[in-house]
């Protein structure tokens, strides 16, 4: 199955074509510090329930190249848990497409000048939060260890924009 990804300039991007602006956003300024964030959000809506998957480079304090993926379940999703974890299995699904060798890639573009202060880290976003009010709390260890297991930085509310902001504003 061919995955789509869009923006507000592209509809339609396979994920090489996303992972190619990526690089070319990082090759616009190879001294800076980026960190590239994937995050999933949900939204129960009546007869379906509405996926975005937020694709994000950062460098930070200079900008942002973005783009999202929709997914459709023809059902209400109403068991918080069981949203959750597709919404981390979206997440997984997109990271796992950063291999080794994607990661390589990205790095290289910094490496000349890592003595110059560059970097580059990737983040996985997860909607949840560790506050004991928050409904998702019971679910943050799990999520995290899969996030860990993958290699990837988890980062949970209120940190974790890239899910609770940037994908949430594309679910309603």
């Amino acid at each position: 199955m061919k995955l789509s990804f869009q923006n507000l300039q592209e509809k339609n991007m396979s994920f090489e074509e996303v992972f190619f602006h990526i690089a070319a956003f990082m090759k616009l300024d190879p001294k800076g510090n980026y960190r590239l964030m994937v995050g999933t959000d949900s939204q129960v809506h009546r007869t379906y329930t509405l996926f975005i998957t937020g694709i994000v480079i950062q460098q930070e304090r200079h900008g942002v190249w973005a783009c999202i993926r929709k997914t459709v379940v023809p059902r209400r999703m109403d068991h918080l848990h069981e949203r959750i974890s597709l919404e981390l299995s979206l997440t997984e699904e997109i990271v796992a497409l950063f291999t080794e060798e994607k990661k390589n890639e990205l790095i290289d573009i910094i490496l000349p000048y890592l003595y110059e202060g560059a970097s580059f880290t990737m983040e996985g976003h997860i909607d949840i939060g560790a506050g004991r009010r928050n409904k998702t709390s019971n679910f943050v260890n799990e999520m995290v260890a899969r996030m860990e297991s993958m290699g990837v930085e988890p980062k949970i509310k209120p940190d974790a924009f890239v899910a609770s902001c940037y994908a949430n504003r594309y679910t309603k």
